[in-house]
């Protein structure tokens, strides 16, 4: 693993650059910003993400969804462009951009041409750093979000994930719908979002991440270039490190939530508690979901899909935040055979807590994870994204070759050991489907 912590000595008062391995460099400015870069020779693309530290869980209840509402304006013009010259400019040279926000960040991306690269850095660096938020499209863009919300809701196997959410999270900004509500997205004003704007999008927590072939002193050049005399060209400041979150994050006592659809099929998801994502039990963990139901392969898919034909998709998953995390079973099936779909998995997942996994299915199971995580790194996006989540949400880097030495050394008594714990808990149960709270009393 190679380290990037900073102590009090660190404090850059000019750019920092560090080697990081082979290929992977980073810069901190001496705003605090960090700007990070992989060469990868050969490719004749180039990926870019511009990543805000700041999530849905950084909100107030009245601000819930601020983060998505601002994603959305930063495209709508900066002093220098307007909302049709944001889009245009990347897509005249054939690249895409786009932008998402999760619970705990928010990323900015475009993917280009080698040599469009410098276009792509001043154009997204311009749209995060001197967004104007013009009042009319504040308000064509509530619009936008509130169509955004309706059409959620009418996709049951996305809307029962957000109840089983909150019924593990329940009031706590981890429970709240990352795009907000109608009831919160519909009062707020331009002034909120602004201030949320600028007092959150600051220089100490915004990495700019690069892949591809590139050189890292070009970007940090074309990056000091384009925050030149922008608000996120600040004075003097530390990184922000990892988020560290509270030491304990309240949780719900287990109990079922029913939300009545006249659907065709009935969406359920049945789980408790998981892990956060600086554990290390999430190598034993990764192992235990893949076999559990990662996969064609995995016991849930076999025993409700293969063998039985009681649903279309099931499979099971792990969220994991700074200092939480959630354990999940989804399934879709007609409204008929919910409760035998239910009895199955409780069945199996009793089975795992109790009996473990066997040799064979840890052999799988490591060699799933190994494989979906080398496989993934095959293109300069996925590559990008690594660099940032790597330098914002953990602080360190580890090289390919050491997280696959951890998945490696995953025993067996570390998956009895994180299954015992996960899945003998009791567990709540969201339903989407036509069927009211008695139905599962």
């Amino acid at each position: 693993m190679t380290a990037t912590s900073r102590g009090p000595a660190e404090r850059p008062a000019r750019a920092v650059t560090k080697g990081l391995s082979d290929g992977i460099r980073r810069t901190t400015l001496a705003s605090g910003l960090r700007v990070i870069t992989e060469a990868i020779p050969g490719s004749r693309s180039a990926s870019l993400g511009v990543w805000v530290g700041i999530g849905s869980r950084d909100e107030t209840p009245a601000m819930s969804g601020a983060s998505h509402f601002l994603e959305h304006l930063l495209f709508k013009g900066t002093h220098k462009r307007t909302a049709l010259q944001i889009s245009a400019e990347i897509e005249a040279v054939g690249g895409e951009t786009n932008a998402f926000t999760t619970k705990e960040y928010t990323c900015y991306y475009a993917r280009v041409l080698d040599t469009d690269l410098p276009l792509a850095v001043d154009v997204l660096c311009d749209a995060v750093a001197d967004s104007i938020l013009e009042p009319a499209d504040v308000e064509v863009e509530r619009g936008v979000i509130l169509e955004e919300i309706a059409m959620h809701e009418d996709e049951p196997s996305d809307e029962v994930h957000d109840i089983f959410t909150e019924t593990i999270f329940g009031a706590h900004p981890l429970g709240r719908l990352i795009s907000g509500t109608e009831e919160s997205i519909t009062p707020m004003t331009r002034t909120q979002i602004n201030g949320f704007y600028r007092r959150r999008y600051t220089a100490p927590h915004i990495v700019v991440a690069a892949a591809g072939n590139l050189e890292h002193a070009t970007v940090v050049r074309l990056v000091r270039k384009a925050l030149a005399g922008s608000a996120l060209d600040s004075s003097a400041a530390d990184p922000a490190g990892p988020r560290a979150g509270s030491k304990r994050v309240p949780h719900q006592k287990p109990h079922t939530v029913v939300r009545n659809r006249d659907t065709e099929q009935a969406h359920v998801v049945l789980g408790g508690v998981g892990i956060g994502r600086r554990d290390e039990r999430r190598f034993a963990l990764g192992v235990l979901n893949n076999v559990l139901g990662g996969g064609m392969s995995s016991r849930l898919f076999q025993e409700i899909r293969e063998k039985r034909g009681l649903a279309y998709s099931v499979y099971s998953y792990a969220s994991q935040y700074a200092d939480a995390g959630l354990f999940g079973v989804y399934a879709g099936c007609a409204p008929g055979k919910v409760e035998e779909v239910l009895d199955l998995t409780r069945t199996e997942l009793s089975r795992v807590a109790s009996k473990g996994l066997t040799a064979e299915e840890i052999s799988r199971g490591k060699g799933m994870v190994k494989g979906s995580y080398v496989l993934g790194l095959e293109d300069s996006g996925s590559r990008m994204s690594r660099l940032a989540k790597s330098e914002l949400l953990y602080g360190d880097l580890m090289s390919v070759d050491e997280l696959l030495g951890r998945v490696d050394a995953v025993t067996a008594d570390d998956i009895d050991a994180i299954a015992a714990e996960l899945l003998s808990q009791p567990m709540s149960l969201a339903v989407v489907g036509p069927f009211d709270e008695a139905a599962f009393s």
